[in-house]
């Protein structure tokens, strides 16, 4: 199980939730490819500002191989175009990470 947070920038609300109505297939089928199950996208928001929380199971054996291939699959760079700018990393989010993985306490 991975949770993961980032902002949502100022205004961004309607766009990120028009694009989330409707995922492209070949994204959703990426994801299965990846071996990530259950994935869900939550908001939260706290006075002036948006977060987004990530939820998903990996059921697969190799983790940073099977990201590496969702980040090549065109389709999915394609979609991330039009979802990253919508977007900002958190203040304690580290190094390359863009969603900052949080820490599972139970």
């Amino acid at each position: 199980m991975i949770g993961s947070v980032i902002m949502l920038k100022r205004g961004a609300d309607e766009e990120y939730e028009r694009l989330h109505k409707n995922v492209w297939p070949e994204v959703l089928l990426q994801i299965r490819r990846s071996n990530i199950i259950n994935y869900s996208i939550f908001k939260y928001e706290r006075r002036n500002e948006t977060f987004l929380f990530s939820y998903f199971e990996y059921v697969g054996a190799d983790f940073a191989t099977d990201m590496k291939k969702m980040a090549d699959d065109p389709k999915t760079q394609e979609w991330w175009r039009l979802t990253d700018p919508l977007q900002e990393r958190v203040p304690e989010a580290k190094g390359g990470e863009w969603w900052h993985e949080l820490q599972k306490v139970f």
